[in-house]
């Protein structure tokens, strides 16, 4: 007896995110970084200055998994901390030259990548996509 599947948008859901997953993982690794590096990368290109709770928040992983992915990042010279005048609590971290040279030549790549992973979507596709999974998002 075959039984119906009663979780297929939750199913599909998981199966098509493990393969985007997988993907972005392939094209990042194409520039020697592990997804979490250039995840860290991405959010100081996007949002400049930020702290690791900051950053932590951004790409959803725990400040002490941070502290180690900021060393390497600071190791190969892409990013700097730099502790907060107003509070020595607060240490902000910021791309420096060589890091915003690098992601000027990653990232518009990247996000051709990433368009191409959703061009079998007409725009109006795309918008109830979105539509739906914040409507997913939001109950949770």
């Amino acid at each position: 007896m075959e039984r119906k599947c009663n979780n297929l948008p939750f199913l599909v859901l998981m199966q098509t995110s493990k393969a985007i997953h997988e993907k972005i993982k392939e094209e990042i690794a194409k520039n020697n970084f592990s997804i979490t590096e250039f995840s860290v990368l991405e959010v100081l290109y996007q949002k400049g200055k930020q702290t690791i709770q900051q950053i932590g928040s951004s790409i959803l992983i725990s400040s002490g998994s941070m502290t180690y992915v900021i060393d390497k990042l600071e190791q190969r010279g892409l990013l700097s901390r730099n502790a907060c005048p107003e509070d020595r609590r607060v240490i902000h971290v910021v791309l420096t030259d060589g890091g915003n040279k690098l992601m000027n030549e990653i990232m518009p790549k990247y996000n051709e990548f990433v368009h191409q992973l959703f061009d079998s979507l007409n725009a109006d596709e795309a918008e109830i996509l979105v539509h739906l999974l914040k409507k997913v998002r939001n109950k949770v």
